[in-house]
């Protein structure tokens, strides 16, 4: 069982279970991963990914922190839509998401 994903990356979890859920096919910053049926977010993005965004305060990258969607640790922005918390949102085939905000983010203020 290799941690180094199709794009050369290392991801920051391993699976070790439930490998016989269908796969399902995801983008994260442009490139196509494969994750779980079944998988959040935050599982999808960290097995084939070191960090899920960067830190505003520092160079590490973010992973989560709480897991229950109440520390705001886990916010990652999608191509096509408004911020999501990776712990408490159910990975959808084809989702789009971004490690970093878009250009246009937060868009028009009031």
């Amino acid at each position: 069982m290799s941690r180094v994903n199709a794009a050369g990356e290392k991801g920051r979890l391993i699976r070790l279970a439930e490998s016989d859920r269908a796969p399902l096919p995801f983008y994260l910053d442009g490139v196509e991963r494969q994750a779980m049926q079944g998988d959040t977010v935050l599982t999808a993005v960290l097995l084939s990914a070191g960090g899920l965004r960067s830190a505003e305060f520092g160079l590490e990258k973010r992973a989560g922190f709480c897991l229950m969607g109440a520390c705001q640790d886990c916010w990652m922005w999608q191509e096509d839509g408004p911020r999501i918390r990776a712990c408490s949102t159910p990975l959808k085939a084809g989702m789009r998401l971004l490690t970093d905000p878009p250009k246009t983010w937060p868009g028009e203020l009031p």
